[in-house]
């Protein structure tokens, strides 16, 4: 166990570091991350708790190896890797800027400033790039409230566009950023306070052969009561001024009421046709919202893609066990299955009273959103590293707890290259140890780098039925609680 101060690298570097010393001779097990409290409790789960006092700021090194030469061995590679990727970081042909002021200056063409640091400077940053006449991405999470109502008024009186904080998918004049999909171009713009549940939207719709004009994420905060909807506003213009978008769609978890109206009033004053994808214990449905949208564009609705799994039956006494990477997708599931399950608790519950706190292997109907700010602080997000949803379904198949299991498998850019490669080895054991049936919903398109149907041959090979639709994998585990939607 070691801890560094005056050290920070970012996580999904951390992650492969730690990927690359655990696949060394005598190393059993390895976590390099940043000393938050999660990434701290994992370490003491190795049995490898730090003697001192730490914070987050500090780098975290835990080893465990079969003897001492490994373990001097593998703490050496630690450092040797780390080492190695910032000289590689600083190998690039761009020449690096200390402020993205100094960037823009260099990049006077520019109109879009892609803010990626801690939250804590994220603010100076993207009012830098709204100074400069730029719309910003903030791809960055921890960002305080206030802030990001500075931010967005900002940017609506300078006449650019604020997407995010914790803006983790857009597509903007057929560039993807953050995790996107690729997908075709066409004539649908969408307005997402919600990542995956984009994600899910336009891959359905490239399965559909329709395209998009632009997917522009507005955060997951934005159509909260203390924001007031400022960015979908200022995005639903944009996209009403665009000549490339005919049709728009917004999509969100559930809003404030209030914010909804409003947004909705000001929807039906546009030249441009906007259909809800607003979740809802009344519209707990996207591929439904998808579906309607085709119906009103004259499409047929295709067939959606899956892959069956072995034949089950229904599971007396089971419970469901959703562990997920997109919130959107969890809050749909959620919706979709209380009626006929009743309360699920979570730790991003639809309503406070179900809420898991800190106990993630609770027992009865849960929902995990893995992907949650709290379980992603110092850490890759788990559509990049899989690391704490395998531990969780580890331990739900030692459990011994009767239950359907329900996962996200996320596909695209930024996302792990080989989902599956990860999954399918844990999914086998869980299945061997304790006859776990096992459903996914596989977000993705055939043109995505991992392939929607390469990934969803090997996780049905596994055993698992895969579904292209989330609200479809959801149906299917009711079914096989003997449950009905």
């Amino acid at each position: 166990m070691a801890l560094r101060s005056g050290v920070y690298a970012d996580s999904v570097k951390l992650m492969q570091v730690s990927r690359d010393v655990a696949a060394a001779d005598g190393v059993t097990a390895v976590l390099v991350a940043m000393a938050t409290p999660l990434n701290l409790e994992l370490a003491a789960n190795m049995g490898l708790s730090p003697d001192e006092p730490t914070s987050p700021e500090q780098l975290l090194i835990a080893v465990r190896a079969e003897d001492d030469a490994a373990l001097a061995g593998a703490l050496a590679a630690v450092d040797a890797a780390l080492a190695a990727r910032e000289r590689s970081a600083g190998s690039a042909q761009a020449i690096p800027q200390r402020t993205i002021g100094a960037g823009l200056g260099e990049l006077e063409g520019s109109a879009l400033a892609i803010v990626s640091v801690p939250g804590q400077y994220a603010v100076a940053e993207a009012a830098d790039a709204i100074a400069a006449g730029r719309s910003v991405l903030v791809f960055s999470d921890g960002v305080p409230v206030e802030h990001e109502v500075a931010l967005k008024r900002a940017a609506h009186d300078a006449g650019v566009l604020v997407m995010g904080p914790d803006c983790g998918t857009a597509i903007v004049s057929g560039v993807a950023l953050g995790f996107a999909n690729v997908v075709r171009p066409g004539p649908v713009g969408l307005v997402a306070a919600s990542g995956t549940g984009a994600q899910q939207i336009s891959c359905l719709l490239d399965m559909a052969g329709v395209g998009v004009s632009h997917v522009l994420g507005v955060g997951g905060r934005d159509l909260k009561e203390e924001v007031g909807g400022l960015a979908t506003l200022d995005a639903l213009a944009a996209l009403d001024a665009d000549e490339a978008t005919e049709r728009v769609l917004l999509v969100s978890k559930p809003p404030a009421a209030s914010v909804a109206a409003a947004v909705e009033e000001f929807a039906g004053g546009l030249s441009v046709p906007v259909r809800s994808a607003v979740l809802s214990p009344e519209t707990p449905d996207l591929t439904a919202a998808v579906e309607g949208l085709l119906a009103d564009m004259g499409h047929d609705v295709p067939v959606w893609p899956s892959r069956p799994g072995p034949a089950e039956s229904a599971v007396p006494g089971a419970v469901l066990k959703g562990l997920y990477s997109g919130g959107t997708l969890a809050d749909e599931t959620m919706l979709l299955a209380a009626p006929a399950l009743g309360d699920i608790r979570s730790n991003t519950p639809l309503e406070p009273e179900l809420d898991l706190g800190t106990d993630l292997s609770a027992s009865g109907h849960v929902v995990i959103d893995f992907g949650d700010d709290a379980l992603t602080v110092g850490r890759a997000h788990p559509m990049i590293d899989p690391t704490l949803r395998l531990e969780a379904l580890d331990a739900l198949a030692r459990s011994g707890e009767p239950a359907v299991l329900l996962m996200d498998v996320v596909l695209g850019y930024g996302a792990d290259p080989d989902p599956a490669g990860a999954l399918v080895p844990a999914l086998t054991a869980a299945r061997e140890q304790a006859a776990l049936p096992v459903v996914i919903a596989l977000i993705g398109t055939e043109g995505d780098p991992q392939g929607w149907s390469r990934q969803a041959d090997a996780l049905a090979a596994a055993g698992a039925a895969v579904f292209s639709s989330n609200a479809a994998a959801t149906r299917y585990a009711l079914d096989l609680l003997g449950a009905v939607a």
